[in-house]
């Protein structure tokens, strides 16, 4: 199995104060894996070190090219989309505006059409919505819209932070099944969630941090099995 995308030792500060410490995650293609941990355990700042949003140090390579420093734009550019927390869709742009907003950086224009046809097979609710004001959707429909945004440039690796926050249960276990079936097709996934039961029902091995350190990885069914996780992350 390729690895697509390879974290070692990643530290990341602000100011003085240590947020993410000597980390190492990786994600091989084709696989979901899951960063999990409580508020302020480094998960969200991992994730944008790897996308160059936030200054780190350490190792940082997609297919083995060094992308550490690389700004964010051409990271997007070689294969890596994000869905960010809280979405951040144009709220007074529509759905297809949106969509359009998110095939910008591939500038093949000829191919727009049929991949806006492809995320509105993916979540038909867009498709009904595709003239409506992104702010004036529902919480589902504004976290479809924020993955088809993303997937529409075709990335080789979806980068997702908080997809179910704000969400109601019942949209939960939607969206979740949603994204197995996005990794069905063959798109590799990294996924910061604060719902590690959920997470770790759809991902193949996961990361858990605390206070910015690596506190145990493994198979979702191995830290399942655990004890400690099951106390501590599950509720158990």
């Amino acid at each position: 199995m390729s690895l697509l995308l390879r974290v070692k030792d990643l530290e990341v500060s602000y100011g003085a104060v240590p947020a993410v410490k000597r980390v190492a995650l990786e994600v091989p293609a084709g696989e979901i894996r899951a960063i999990l941990g409580a508020n302020g355990a480094g998960k969200s700042s991992t994730i944008k070190a790897i996308l160059g949003l936030v200054k780190a140090r350490g190792t940082i390579e997609l297919e083995g090219r060094p992308i550490h420093g690389v700004p964010t734009h051409r990271i997007h550019q070689l294969g890596v989309a994000w869905v960010p927390e809280g979405r951040q869709l144009f709220s007074t742009l529509t759905v297809h505006e949106n969509l359009e907003m998110g095939a910008f950086a591939r500038g093949d224009g000829p191919r727009f059409a049929s991949r806006v046809d492809e995320m509105f097979t993916l979540f038909p609710r867009l498709r009904e919505r595709r003239g409506q004001l992104a702010g004036s959707l529902s919480g589902g429909e504004q976290q479809m819209l924020a993955i088809a945004r993303a997937l529409i440039s075709e990335p080789r690796l979806l980068i997702m932070d908080e997809p179910s926050l704000g969400l109601a249960p019942k949209v939960v276990q939607s969206l979740f099944e949603q994204i197995q079936a996005i990794n069905a097709r063959g798109l590799s996934i990294l996924m910061v969630e604060q719902n590690a039961r959920q997470a770790l029902k759809i991902a193949h091995y996961a990361y858990l941090l605390e206070v910015g350190r690596l506190a145990a990885e493994g198979t979702s069914a191995a830290l399942m099995a655990s004890e400690d996780v099951q106390r501590v992350y599950l509720g158990g």
